[in-house]
């Protein structure tokens, strides 16, 4: 099976407050039916109030992050057999998220 990454940058959700609690159940449930269906690896959301940092090989860090990393908003990973299911739960957080999500395969490792 392939893990794969389904995501959306917070810019791309936008709604109005008095739906943020029905659209937090929503991608609750979603949640919930992949756990069930033990498709579910993990997810969240990036905190976007603790800035990034770049780690070099010598230890040092530095805020200079990479140009055009932009990584934020929310995310989840799921382990599906197919492409087509996982567009398929990339749908089903869409609607809950009243928003698009990226898609975007994880390549095998050996170790994983």
């Amino acid at each position: 099976m392939t893990k794969y990454l389904i995501s959306f940058p917070s810019e791309a959700m936008v709604v109005a407050d008095e739906d943020m609690p029905a659209v937090s159940a929503d991608a609750l449930a979603v949640i919930e039916e992949a756990k069930a269906a033990g498709v579910y690896v993990f997810g969240g959301g990036i905190h976007e109030q603790v800035d990034p940092v770049l780690v070099s090989g010598d230890g040092s860090v530095s805020p200079d992050i990479y140009p055009g990393s932009h990584l934020k908003g929310g995310f989840t990973v799921l382990e599906v057999p197919t492409r087509e299911e996982a567009v398929e739960w990339a749908r089903k957080i869409a609607v809950a998220c009243r928003c698009a999500q990226e898609l975007r395969e994880f390549m095998y490792h050996p170790a994983s």
